[in-house]
């Protein structure tokens, strides 16, 4: 029978959640890196037991950890991060160049195919790349060639949270910066153009037409289908059908249509999932009622999930990169919340069950299903 293991990063530390295919009983590890925030960590496809994780503290700043037998043992691995060839410095937009102090790494998607190549989201935005197994990183520098000029925060700051890696053309990466926008890459990184016709940001963004300004809070893809995408924008849920050529909305019957994470079914291209928020200013859920929202449609008509949930009196948040899937079938969910739980659901999310509580505050989830 198949295991699954859930990498939970949290304020203060790293939580692995173990369980066999059923899905019923769970073994808790942790906290590895206590006392450290750890932003990301994920798992490489290629190869079950390399893990990468990304840990910073005030104290010591930022630092990539690599795992090379499931997350038993870590090893620190290079954080000198080149900025188009020039070690620990970026080019600023005004053209003067000033040491590099970015304040962490977001996001990590290692390759589907290659343990030892690794992409990083940063913030300030930028996007790198290692292939010597994160011991060294360059900029794929094209990305702020895309009116970087032009890019401001979001409340959370001005990162890059999301990277997408076409299954079927190596050559193609979907990136999304808070508050920049999406943007896409035919050519490995070497040149990028911004995708975010058909988005609306009227508060913040009064030209309809404006390339970059955007905030995107995460985009999903499934892999099969890798021209179809999903975004969770700081208001809307969005739909492109031509690799983000054009957006249209697909918030349809939500109670709100902000919130942070966006998810796709395993199996089945057109069922997604979102958690709203009530909104920019109170980032609860509506009602103090805990609802996953899934649509079986790929968006406008959803249904409630709440089996498991509470209905009552619940003020967390569940941020962008808090929410997986697995591939076993019935597909898992599985989401965290700035309370310190993770909740579970082994049916498509039609139960779910706090598989885990009292950690803290949660940052991000993935799942490995492992032979």
């Amino acid at each position: 029978m198949s295991k699954v293991r859930v990498l939970v990063g949290t304020r203060k530390g790293v939580f692995t959640l173990s369980s066999d295919g059923s899905r019923k009983v769970w073994e808790v590890s942790g906290p590895h890196f206590g006392g450290w925030e750890i932003y990301h960590l994920k798992g490489s496809p290629a190869d079950p037991n390399r893990l990468y994780a990304s840990q910073s503290s005030d104290w010591f700043g930022q630092v990539i950890h690599r795992s090379d037998d499931g997350g038993q043992s870590w090893t620190p691995v290079g954080n000198q991060f080149s900025y188009d060839g020039v070690p620990g410095t970026h080019q600023w937009y005004d053209g003067t160049q000033h040491p590099w102090e970015f304040t962490r790494v977001w996001y990590l998607e290692p390759s589907p195919d290659d343990p030892d190549t690794i992409y990083a989201g940063v913030e300030d935005a930028a996007l790198f790349r290692s292939s010597d197994g994160g011991h060294s990183w360059q900029e794929l520098s094209g990305l702020r060639e895309v009116k970087g000029h032009l890019w401001q925060p979001g409340a959370g700051g001005m990162c890059l949270h999301s990277i997408l890696l076409d299954p079927g053309d190596p050559q193609r990466i979907y990136t999304a910066i808070s508050a920049a926008g999406a943007f896409r890459t035919d050519n490995g990184g070497e040149s990028w153009r911004p995708i975010n016709n058909g988005l609306r940001s009227d508060y913040e963004l009064p030209d309809a037409a404006a390339e970059v300004g955007h905030c995107v809070h995460s985009i999903a893809m499934h892999p099969s289908r890798p021209q179809v995408l999903f975004m969770q924008k700081h208001w809307d849920v969005m739909r492109s059908d031509d690799a983000g050529e054009s957006w249209y909305e697909v918030s349809g019957d939500l109670p709100s249509d902000f919130g942070f994470p966006i998810a796709v079914h395993a199996h089945e291209p057109e069922t997604i999932y979102v958690v709203p928020i009530k909104s920019d200013s109170e980032h609860y859920p509506p009602e103090g009622r805990l609802r996953v929202y899934r649509s079986r449609t790929g968006g406008n008509e959803w249904e409630a999930l709440t089996h498991g949930l509470p209905q009552s009196n619940c003020y967390l948040n569940i941020l962008r990169s808090a929410m997986a899937v697995d591939s076993l079938d019935p597909c898992g969910v599985y989401f965290g919340t700035t309370g310190g739980q993770v909740y579970a659901s082994a049916d498509s999310g039609d139960h779910w069950e706090a598989i885990v509580r009292d950690l803290p505050p949660v940052l991000s989830v993935e799942v490995q299903v492992l032979p």
